[in-house]
């Protein structure tokens, strides 16, 4: 389930560097009426702790100061992110391993040179060749088999996206980056040479999650290797079938090759470049500020409907084959007034297909809409054909994304759930109903992410009579009369109270004026468009 979480504040942090600064590069103005000798003494002392402050400006992120980044705040203006264009680690030597910390959200390693895996270890290794000339000379002195590894490098690595979250991360399996310079006669073999790049990173944490699978593992694979043009190998730790059967159709559309279990596979594998971890910008989201070509979260949704296409075709194709069948059967066994009610039955849907499409994304259990049934008449009502969808942990993904693709308007609580509005079409409507206690989580996770994909996004707040708490406690306890109050307390006290004890009765009267506003945005749209294609 999502968690809530706070960004740490570093202005103390630049005001006590900006005094160091001061400090470091004003010592000259306190001496200038000394004597010759000591002045240049104090001169050179001063340039030094300049050059020692200044250096990684000039340098770059080849001059490496580790407690700038290992402890150091986050970039203001990229706090969530590693900026392809200008990221730490954008430009890497052969045979060296460069690790760039400074994201909020996950640390991001990357290798290049003779990479070869060993899973046995949990670890990646990047040769160094020892020096041939003294390698040679060894040989010939009789020592050159004696000749030790030596490591240059040692970085470790959870390639997870919940970095700030330690107590998930703790469940998070952790890899060992190992740069060495190496005898030749002490490389290990080759079992598996890959001819392109590599991406390492965890199927642990909260996958499982629909919410926690996209947010947390497949955005940030395609913000991570879309560049690649799907010549790259993803491989994963904590490996599981099912998420390769469930999400095989995007896999396919952003690498040729299939993905390694790196526990279970104990083939030493070779790469000539990898990267480990992935890159994330934020809750559901691709920033084309910070992507080559400037890919966008519609560019993802594109790629999500090329994933899609071929399975839904098959899809179409079977029903009409299926439709063909049963028609036939029909039409030699009923009679000429049945055929006339079946004629009937035909016009009665082509006529539902012409009417905004409108599905309600269900829930059972907790935030369950009560009167589901009463919301489902009103919307029909007012001119909908609605579709109640119940996705399930085992549904193919491909029949939701048709379902929605081919929606209009799409209402559901706030939940994991809410993360099929990427299935949605941009200019389409999405309502979310809001329950108490869930106002910051709903707008954060899926409303802002919802405009940015180009969707209408209606916002549902509930009252605290249309909460199931309302029957529990009394009107004036801050559960109903202060969430924000409760919320503040922390995440098991929103989960306990807020999102897995409280169901929705919706205030049908209050909540029609916000279908009516979804009928009329919908209907003049699909006018629109009609109107545009005619010309």
């Amino acid at each position: 389930m999502v968690h809530h979480h706070r960004k740490r504040s570093s202005d103390s942090i630049k005001d006590e560097e900006s005094q160091l600064h001061l400090m470091d590069c004003s010592t000259s103005v306190y001496y200038k009426r000394t004597k010759p000798k000591l002045l240049s003494f104090l001169f050179l002392i001063t340039f030094l702790s300049c050059c020692y402050v200044f250096a990684p400006f000039f340098l770059g992120p080849s001059f490496s100061l580790s407690l700038l980044y290992s402890n150091g705040p986050e970039n203001d203006d990229n706090q969530d992110g590693v900026d392809v264009k200008a990221s730490t680690c954008s430009s890497v030597s052969t045979g060296t391993i460069c690790c760039d910390r400074t994201g909020y959200r996950s640390d991001i390693c990357v290798m290049k040179g003779d990479i070869r895996t060993d899973s046995s270890s949990s670890s990646i290794f990047l040769y160094n060749s020892i020096n041939k000339n003294n390698f040679s000379r060894t040989v010939n002195g009789g020592e050159g088999e004696n000749e030790e590894d030596q490591v240059i490098q040692e970085e470790k690595i959870k390639p997870y996206t919940r970095k700030w979250e330690t107590s998930v991360m703790n469940t998070i399996d952790e890899l060992n980056l190992i740069s060495k310079k190496v005898n030749p006669r002490n490389v290990r073999k080759c079992d598996v040479q890959h001819d392109v790049p590599a991406v390492f990173f965890s199927n642990g944490g909260y996958t499982g999650n629909v919410y926690h699978e996209f947010n947390d593992g497949i955005i940030p694979l395609y913000i991570t290797s879309q560049h690649f043009n799907k010549k790259v190998v993803f491989v994963i730790l904590e490996y599981h079938s099912w998420w390769i059967m469930k999400y095989g159709d995007i896999l396919s559309r952003l690498s040729e090759f299939p993905p390694i279990d790196f526990s279970e596979d104990n083939r030493t594998h070779c790469f000539n470049e990898a990267i480990v971890g992935l890159k994330i910008h934020d809750e559901l989201a691709v920033d084309s500020s910070l992507m080559e070509g400037n890919k966008s979260i519609v560019d993802f949704r594109k790629l999500l409907d090329k994933a899609y296409s071929p399975r839904i075709k098959g899809l179409i194709s079977q029903e009409e084959k299926e439709a063909q069948e049963k028609s036939k059967q029909q039409q030699n066994t009923v009679s000429p007034s049945s055929r006339s009610e079946s004629e009937t039955s035909q016009g009665v849907q082509e006529i539902a297909r012409k009417k905004p499409k409108l599905v309600i994304v269900s829930r059972t259990g907790s935030r369950a809409i009560t009167n589901e049934n009463l919301l489902v008449k009103m919307a029909e009502e007012i001119g909908f054909h609605v579709a109640v969808l119940k996705p399930q942990k085992t549904s193919e993904l491909a029949k939701i994304y048709r379902v929605l693709n081919e929606s209009d308007v799409m209402i559901g609580v706030h939940g994991a759930a809410m993360t099929h509005f990427m299935f949605m079409k941009p200019k389409s409507v999405f309502i979310q109903v809001v329950p108490l206690g869930t106002n910051w989580a709903a707008d954060t996770y899926y409303g802002e992410p919802a405009r940015k994909l180009g969707l209408k996004y209606i916002r549902y707040e509930i009252h605290p009579k249309e909460s199931s708490l309302y029957d529990i406690y009394d009107k004036n306890d801050p559960i109903l009369s202060d969430p924000d109050s409760i919320t503040k307390k922390g995440w098991e006290y929103t989960k306990k109270i807020y999102l897995d004890s409280q169901n929705v009765k919706l205030d049908l009267r209050r909540f029609r004026k916000r279908l009516h506003r979804a009928y009329e945005y919908t209907v003049l749209r699909l006018n629109l468009n009609l109107q545009h294609q005619s010309q």
